[in-house]
């Protein structure tokens, strides 16, 4: 018989204690990843809604890797390292064919191995299954093309794919990207369900692959209690009263020359920022070496390398008074940063530097933890401000409100689950 309506949601909550749930991994990592932080994070935020229910993973990594498996709330975990070399002959090949008829031979190899683990899941046995890849090749979900599997899989889209279709991405339209193209809208038919963890990526792809299914949006989570934080050997200590301070990648368009420019017009128009404050970049960018050089003579910036994730959220927790997050840019952002959930968990001050429509600006209500990446003027003022009260009130504050609650994880996957 067909349960719907109210009587389906009722059913839903009555046994969902005892649920079964099979989730494929590309990326377990504590450092180095976004990918692999809101993964490890998702595990622990599932085990936190559904306590006694059943968590089996299947880890597909690329590379032999130190992740602390132990600290997962999961029930099993079966990890495969996948041989990814390809074989001689179809390397050479591989650069004439994609050439010649726009299929990369080597891509369809990758995605054969990655399927070689996928086909031997019995995901019969499991109630939900969620299929969340790494990175921007997206091989697991990929590689579960025309398998059984994807048809009872929730897949999940952590970035736009392909890249092109990545806001402010340098990669052109080539014929080998709609051919891409073509093989993930294969999988978003054949798929159970697609998420993605920004509203504005989700309906962009909804209209991308011309889905006759809804895609929902599951924002990234962050959860400690799956995280090692013992190394704090290369902690930098704060030596001024207020620190700002950015921890990550430049690309996608992220601008922050505008903000050490607002910054150092702020420490010229006053000195008592010049003696209170510091601006500390942990920069993983090959433009490290040129904003150093360019800021080299404003002694309250501090451009370092950045760090493993035990060190750098020790930093940004203990050491960091306002905590600055670069969106992509310079006309839109449909991604959420995977930084966003892990500071709305410790509840300091942040500025999101951000185009004019972004996801973080329907999240982050309170206009004064948000600024134009195009206005140098106006991140002067919100920044100015952030550095005054933070200088009279060590106070907890909230910019991203509830988003990232335990609460609206659970209502938002139960949305997903009972569609």
């Amino acid at each position: 018989m067909y349960i719907h309506g109210k009587d389906a949601e009722n059913n839903f909550k009555n046994n969902n204690k005892f649920m079964k749930f099979l989730v494929v991994v590309q990326d377990l990592r504590m450092s180095g990843t976004s990918e692999g932080i809101v993964s490890r994070s998702f595990l622990s935020k599932l085990r936190i809604a559904y306590p006694e229910s059943d968590i089996d993973v299947v880890y597909l990594k690329q590379y032999v890797s130190e992740d602390r498996l132990d600290l997962l709330p999961v029930n099993s975990i079966q990890s495969h390292v996948l041989n990814l070399k390809l074989p001689f002959f179809n390397f050479w090949l591989n650069k004439i064919y994609w050439r010649l008829f726009h299929v990369s031979l080597k891509e369809r190899y990758i995605h054969k191995v990655y399927a070689s683990y996928l086909k031997g899941m019995d995901s019969e046995q499991y109630d939900h299954v969620f299929i969340r890849s790494s990175g921007l090749n997206f091989e697991t979900i990929l590689g579960a093309k025309g398998l059984p599997i994807l048809k009872r899989a929730i897949i999940n889209f952590h970035d736009p794919y392909p890249l092109y279709w990545y806001p402010s991405s340098k990669v052109k339209l080539s014929k080998l990207e709609l051919f891409r193209m073509k093989e993930m809208s294969e999988v978003v038919s054949q798929a159970k369900k697609c998420i993605s963890s920004a509203g504005y990526m989700s309906q962009d792809l909804e209209y991308l692959y011309g889905s006759k299914k809804f895609f929902y949006t599951l924002p990234h989570q962050f959860c400690p209690k799956v995280f090692d934080f013992s190394d704090t050997t290369q902690v930098l200590k704060k030596t001024k009263r207020v620190v700002i301070s950015y921890h990550g990648a430049i690309q996608f368009g992220r601008n922050i020359e505008n903000l050490l420019d607002a910054y150092c017009g702020l420490l010229e128009s006053n000195q008592v920022y010049r003696e209170n404050t510091d601006f500390i970049l942990r920069l993983k960018s090959s433009e490290k070496e040129r904003l150093a050089e360019k800021y080299s003579k404003i002694s309250n910036i501090i451009i370092l390398d950045c760090l493993n994730f035990s060190n750098s959220s020790y930093e940004q927790i203990h050491e960091t008074d306002i905590t600055i997050i670069l969106e992509n840019g310079p006309l839109y952002c449909n991604i959420l940063v995977g930084k966003a959930p892990f500071l709305a968990n410790y509840n300091k001050p942040v500025l999101s530097i951000s185009p004019i429509r972004s996801e973080l600006r329907k999240i982050i209500k309170d206009e004064k933890y948000i600024a134009n990446c195009n206005d140098k003027e106006e991140i002067k003022q919100k920044l100015e401000s952030l550095i005054l009260n933070r200088m009279n009130s060590e106070e907890p504050v909230y910019p991203f409100g509830d988003y990232f609650s335990n609460e609206n994880f659970k209502k938002s996957l139960e949305e997903i689950m009972l569609s």
